[in-house]
């Protein structure tokens, strides 16, 4: 399971107290200063209307609002994180990155704008980056299961299995509902070769919530290979009917499926009966023929 963590969208609150010039003002710096007062409190605004609209996933109107607020407010860390925000949850990455790194420079005790590099390096699959840049969040705000789930994440893809287990331990011990930290402890463990360990764990991860097709998928793997066949299809069909996303070989990696395990998934589901579930679920569109190589 690979989750993007990304930086909490900030509702930035505008200046609405303004105090009124004294009477004696000059003209011309009394319209300057106005000016300026007005441009200011317009970003901010418009900065607020973008963490809105984000709450109802408008994105792409959220991302030209948090645009036209940063050029109003080109120092303000707030909006620059909004605005670095919006682009990495867009798949825009380098120029996310750009804003998230100014917004750093200018306060650099935000955990936030952290996370979110440490986010946005681990999609540009520049591993050491990522995990430095959490750690760095890590150590301003250190009980978040989120960014301890990342940094798992990160030691996974670096090969370092023991620290990536430990992250997604502790993320387990502040949440004990977290789900995908349970479930990518049996992804490290499967590839070290303790086959039951990783079971065991996919299952305490289908405990905690049984909507999710990854961990039934693993499971599925695991009990075929054991040769456990009727049980194996049955779960493996079921987790297919959630999400049959899991079917492609890719989308397995990108959810950071190992080799090994990404090897026997695809053993499995060449099985004349998931290829035909899988056929159904996608309206017949999939033939045999299309079904994942082995």
């Amino acid at each position: 399971m690979k989750r993007i963590s990304l930086i909490s969208l900030l509702v930035v609150v505008g200046l609405w107290g303004i105090a009124q010039p004294a009477h004696g003002q000059a003209l011309v710096p009394h319209i300057l200063e106005l000016d300026r007062e007005q441009l200011e409190q317009q970003g901010l605004a418009l900065a607020q209307e973008a963490a809105q609209l984000t709450q109802f996933q408008q994105y792409e109107l959220a991302l030209a609002r948090a645009q036209l607020a940063a050029q109003l407010l080109p120092d303000n860390p707030d909006v620059l994180a909004l605005l670095g925000s919006l682009y990495l949850q867009l798949g825009q990455l380098d120029p996310g990155i750009e804003a998230l790194l100014k917004a750093r420079t200018l306060d650099r005790s935000n955990s936030a704008v952290l996370f979110a590099l440490g986010s946005a390096y681990f999609q540009q699959e520049n591993y050491e980056l990522a995990a430095q840049y959490l750690q760095s969040g890590l150590q301003i705000r250190p009980d978040t299961p989120g960014a301890l789930f990342d940094l798992g994440n990160a030691y996974y893809k670096l090969n370092r299995y023991d620290e990536a287990i430990a992250q997604y331990q502790r993320a387990v011990e502040l949440e004990t509902t977290f789900w995908p930290a349970v479930n990518n402890i049996g992804l490290v463990l499967y590839e070290q070769g303790d086959i039951e360990g990783a079971l065991e764990k996919w299952r305490q991860a289908v405990a905690i919530d049984a909507t999710q097709a990854e961990p039934q998928l693993a499971i599925a793997v695991v009990l075929y290979a054991q040769g456990e066949t009727e049980e194996a299809l049955t779960i493996g069909e079921t987790a297919l009917r959630i999400d049959s996303r899991y079917a492609d070989p890719i989308f397995l990696q990108e959810n950071l499926w190992g080799e090994r395990l990404i090897a026997d998934a695809q053993t499995f589901l060449s099985q004349p009966q998931i290829r035909e579930a899988l056929a159904q679920l996608n309206g017949n569109d999939t033939s045999p023929e299309q079904a994942p190589p082995q």
